[in-house]
């Protein structure tokens, strides 16, 4: 049985997720009724056009929590940026009063941390045990 963890393309096998967190222009509380909603939908539809997996997901009025997986050939800012771009162009689209709200639907920044099956002082250790192990 393969492991479900990682993913394989070409030459490279991987397991990259991460936790991403931004916010509208001024942390406005402009994403509720309706507009979670369908940006929920949005970011779903990009992230599978893109082939990335969305594996938890959350929208609160004043900020976006995403947990995505993608491949090595995909940089964060790339994952962030299109998903941020799309949404907005949607967003401020369907629905005109955003505009008028807040000059751009996000902030220019955003939080993301990598997240993994192992944890990292289990990396550290693993790394450090090596020469120790290849003595053996």
């Amino acid at each position: 049985m393969e492991d479900e963890r990682f993913n394989r393309k070409n030459t490279t096998v991987y397991n990259l997720s991460y936790h991403i967190i931004w916010c509208p222009k001024y942390r406005r509380k402009v994403l509720q009724k309706g507009v979670d909603t369908r940006l929920k939908e949005l970011l779903h539809i990009k992230a599978k056009e893109r082939e990335w997996t969305i594996k938890s997901l959350e929208v609160m009025p004043d900020h976006v929590h995403i947990f995505i997986s993608a491949s090595p050939n995909d940089s964060v800012k790339a994952i962030v940026g299109a998903l941020k771009g799309f949404t907005a162009r949607c967003l401020r689209h369907e629905f005109p009063y955003l505009k008028t709200k807040i000059p751009s639907m996000w902030t220019r920044s955003y939080y993301v941390e990598s997240v993994g099956h192992i944890s990292e002082s289990t990396i550290k250790k693993y790394i450090a045990d090596q020469k120790t192990s290849q003595r053996q």
